[in-house]
């Protein structure tokens, strides 16, 4: 019998929380060396190299003790105060798809222990378990805090982690970010550099921007989603081993009850997601628990077979359109690739 995430009450140890602060399956392995820049966007390679660099600075500070290593950062910082020659953190800034995750993650990679990776919104969903003094205590000891998808659509959010880095800062932790830049500004040749700055304010010094240019996929539009499955196919589907079986209603109220960052636990030693009546998201709270949920499906790379209603159909044009726009966009695209996966898997060998 497929197991029901609706029966999980799945534990989140802070220590574990702590611990599982590292790139997804998708770039346990990856390097500067691996990473493949496009000959035609020469920001790329530039970037790369920008990237490598930091973490040779970073190597070369854990080379000292601890205290000797931060107190090599901070000399630094005291003696070119608006230009200075150890940054505090880099700041990749582009579209959706040319790399950046690839970087962040090889930077994590190089750069000794102890370090932390997570995106932004697991950052938020820390805070809310640890509390803001509970987290700059957990990862003041850090060498690298590494942040993917730096999001600036929540005020709240941003002010919080904005607070965050800069006691970081002051304890000496080195700082990376990506952010994506929303479709309609690439137009305008509008970054978002820009608002990061902005938001960061006080912090924004301390950081050096790195461009990384390419096409942008978005510009195609969406991807379009694989048809819904009917129910007798979800139900064969889910006869897999390991896979998981809920009605989408019933799912949605067990989520609500679980905080944000029991989510990845949820899904532990799952190999397959079966959801029945897939509906739209009947609000915004539901919606952003939904997002959550695709990227833990999508770091874990878990496929997703469901009847209902398409998975590009989940969020209302009034959605698309609104501040959380580029979450959303995100989750349709993550969560239809999890469809396509899965639709990959059930026909037969050619």
């Amino acid at each position: 019998m497929p197991v029901r995430l609706v029966d999980r009450q799945p534990q989140a140890p802070v220590e574990s929380l702590i611990a599982e602060l590292t790139p997804p399956p998708l770039f346990a392995a990856v390097s500067f060396d691996s990473y493949r820049p496009d000959p035609g966007e020469p920001s790329q390679a530039l970037a790369c190299a920008a990237v490598r660099d930091f973490a040779g600075l970073l190597s070369a500070a854990a080379e000292g003790s601890g205290s000797a290593g931060r107190a090599w950062w901070r000399r630094g910082r005291a003696s070119h105060r608006g230009a200075p020659d150890r940054p505090a953190g880099i700041y990749l800034d582009g579209g959706f798809g040319v790399g950046k995750t690839h970087l962040l993650a090889s930077l994590w990679h190089a750069v000794p222990a102890p370090k932390a990776y997570a995106t932004f919104s697991e950052l938020t969903q820390l805070a809310g378990v640890l509390g803001f003094a509970g987290l700059v205590t957990r990862l003041s000891p850090m060498r690298l805090l590494a942040i993917d998808e730096f999001e600036l659509d929540d005020p709240g959010d941003t002010v919080l982690i904005s607070s965050l880095l800069a006691r970081l800062d002051e304890a000496g932790v080195r700082l990376a970010a990506t952010s994506n830049t929303l479709p309609d500004r690439l137009g305008e040749q509008r970054f978002a550099a820009e608002d990061f700055f902005r938001e960061i304010q006080a912090m924004a010094a301390r950081f050096t921007a790195i461009r990384v240019d390419g096409p942008d996929y978005r510009h195609r539009g969406l991807p379009a989603a694989p048809p819904p499955l009917a129910e007798a196919d979800v139900l064969r589907a889910a006869r897999r081993p390991g896979a998981s079986l809920d009605e989408f209603g019933q799912l949605l109220e067990h989520l609500a009850r679980l905080h944000p960052s029991r989510y990845g636990a949820l899904l532990d030693g799952v190999s397959q997601l079966c959801l029945t009546g897939v509906t739209p998201a009947p609000d915004q709270n539901v919606a952003l628990r939904l997002v959550v949920l695709a990227d833990r499906l999508y770091d874990r790379q878990i496929p997703l077979a469901c009847s209902g209603v398409a998975l590009d159909q989940l969020f209302s044009a009034e959605m698309l359109a609104g501040g959380y726009r580029q979450k959303y966009r995100r989750a349709i695209s993550r969560l239809v690739a999890l469809a396509h996966a899965a639709a990959g898997a059930r026909q037969p060998p050619g």
